[in-house]
Parts: structure tokens; C-alpha cells; sequence
């Protein structure tokens, strides 16, 4: 299983996979979101592909902003998730979190995401919380396993 993230050049395409991925959350709980909202959120992040034996199967998103990294988007094609995916680019994101010499990677997931299991797993734990989601955060060490 080869995994590599290169940095996204079409950002739009990159926005339309997210939009696709999280479709049925846009339509319950954002319905006025589209595309080029997505776009216009994600433009000015650090946009990865997420690429699966040489194919784009996903993005990560991160922003850099003070003393974190904020992950801003994670999403895997339904179809690959399950695989480890998800946790290399976890990986990946700790990663290039500790390369900027900052140890706290944050993130913030829907409670009715099924991630949400995968950012337990991964060392992510519950911050801070509202009606719909968790502020999630990961301490780092200079290891990423």
C-alpha cells in the first residue's frame, strides 16, 4: 500500500471532492453551501492530495495560526476508508505540525461523524464541545509513529 500527499494544484477539484464527501452533511445541517463556498474556506490553507497508489482518493487541509495546526479538513473516499488512510494522513499532519516546531495539532469534527472514532484512536481528545461539534486537540512529542 504506497500512500503519499503532494500539494493540491486544483484547488478546485480538491473542493469539489470535499462538497461530494461531506454531501449529506451540507444537506442537513449547512443547505446553503456549495463549491465555491468550499473553495472560498479552503483557498488560502495548506491543500493536500491524498494519493493511494499513485491516485487522488482524498484531502487534508491544514492551517497554520499561532501555537497550533489546525486541521481544517480531512476526507478519504468512502469506498478506501477503513484502510488506514486516514491515519497516515493523521501521521502526516502531526507530522508536518512538529516540522513547524509546534506540538499541539487541533481539530474540530461533527459529533455524528464517524471520524470521530479514528481521532480517538489517534491520540485526539475532546477539548471543548457545542450543539454540533467537538473541539478535539493532540499533544505531540518529537515522535510520530
Amino acid at each position: 500500500m504506497s500512500i503519499s500527499f503532494k500539494r493540491s494544484i486544483d484547488l478546485q477539484k480538491a473542493a469539489q471532492f470535499t462538497f461530494d464527501n461531506m454531501y449529506q452533511y451540507y444537506q442537513r445541517l449547512a443547505p446553503d453551501w456549495d463549491v465555491a463556498k468550499v473553495l472560498q474556506a479552503t483557498e488560502d490553507l495548506e491543500n493536500y492530495d491524498i494519493l493511494y497508489n499513485h491516485e487522488v482518493v482524498g484531502v487534508l487541509r491544514l492551517q497554520f495560526e499561532g501555537q497550533y495546526c489546525y486541521l481544517r479538513d480531512l476526507q478519504v473516499v468512502p469506498t478506501l476508508q477503513n484502510k488506514g488512510i486516514g491515519k497516515a494522513a493523521l501521521n502526516e499532519a502531526k507530522r508536518r505540525t512538529l516540522n513547524a516546531n509546534l506540538t499541539t495539532l487541533t481539530l474540530r469534527v461533527l459529533k455524528i461523524s464517524p471520524a470521530l472514532t479514528l481521532y480517538e484512536r489517534n491520540g485526539f481528545v475532546i477539548q471543548a464541545e457545542d450543539e454540533r461539534f467537538f473541539n478535539m486537540a493532540a499533544e505531540l512529542s518529537q515522535s510520530v509513529s
